[in-house]
């Protein structure tokens, strides 16, 4: 995130068709805290991806229940709340077929990416 400026993760899991952030998560939202911690005047955008599967309206409000969930965790941590901004994009920028379990599984993910002032 620090090099590169943007980092993206399928590891912040939660139940379907939820936004509760499962405990198996705390690990990369720890390791984002620490990133945020290391460089203080850090801003980041938090944007999360669904699969296909259900509405798409559904879940474009999904993913961005999903980003508010993982800011309040961060909040949570110590992170100032002006330093974490959301955009959920639901279904509409896949990185993968939506055809395949593993494909689905690729675009359930979120990405962090530093917000430049």
């Amino acid at each position: 995130l620090q090099e590169t400026g943007s980092f993206s993760t399928n590891a912040i899991l939660f139940p379907t068709g939820r936004n509760r952030l499962l405990p198996q998560s705390n690990d990369i939202i720890t390791q984002i805290k620490e990133a945020l911690d290391a460089d203080t005047s850090m801003k980041l955008m938090i944007t999360g991806h669904t699969d296909s599967d259900g509405d798409d309206k559904v879940n474009l409000v999904l993913s961005q229940k999903r980003d508010e969930s993982v800011k309040d965790a961060l909040i949570r941590s110590g992170i100032g709340a002006n330093r974490l901004q959301i955009d959920g994009k639901g279904e509409t920028e896949p990185s993968a077929e939506n055809t395949t379990v593993a494909g689905k599984a690729q675009n359930r993910r979120v990405v962090f990416t530093k917000i430049n002032e």
